[in-house]
């Protein structure tokens, strides 16, 4: 018994190969690409991308609590949240808290041991022009400092700096001149609690 195998015969088959049969299947391609996008998306909730809030007080006191005295706002503007807070312990200890107004403008208040000049270079701008000074009022009971210094530069930046012991405190942001003078009326050194 033989056993015989077929070889196949003929071409193999082809089929016509054009500039606009490639045009049409990456026209197919990308709609369903894109409804598949637009699908997925349907289902998505608007996303929250403002920043979470942090409890800037909960971090005071534990930085008070190892021995730092940082100034900080006992109280934020209706509305305002605290975003974050920097603490850097040390023979040299720098304090941060980043804030934003209800209108998601930027505030910051930096507390260090540094010149006012490296600190508005840092903070706000190596150009700055002195802006109008702010006198906290007699309303204010105890603040950390009655005089602060005014700053400004050309992207409409705002900063006060004030000298509190040894210390340079600077409060800084995209907020208007008032929004921060609100901030520098609300700042205390005391112990949380």
């Amino acid at each position: 018994m033989s056993t015989q195998q077929t070889e196949p015969t003929g071409r193999a088959g082809r089929y016509q190969r054009s500039a606009a049969g490639l045009v049409v299947s990456l026209l197919v391609t990308v709609l369903a690409l894109g409804g598949v996008l637009y699908f997925m998306g349907a289902f998505r909730h608007d996303l929250d991308v403002r920043p979470e809030q942090v409890d800037h007080l909960d971090i005071v006191a534990a930085a008070q609590q190892a021995g730092l005295k940082p100034i900080y706002p006992a109280d934020l503007p209706d509305g305002w949240i605290a975003t974050g807070v920097d603490v850097v312990p040390g023979d040299d200890p720098a304090f941060t808290i980043r804030m934003l107004t209800d209108d998601e403008r930027f505030v910051g208040v930096h507390q260090e041991d540094a010149s006012s000049t490296a600190l508005l270079a840092r903070w706000v701008d190596e150009e700055t022009q002195t802006a109008d000074a702010y006198e906290v009022p007699r309303s204010v009971m105890r603040p950390v400092a009655r005089h602060w210094d005014g700053y400004t530069d050309e992207g409409g930046d705002h900063a006060y700096v004030a000298t509190v012991g040894d210390d340079t405190v600077i409060v800084f942001g995209s907020a208007d001149a008032e929004e921060l003078q609100a901030i520098v009326d609300a700042l205390v050194r005391r112990p949380v609690g």
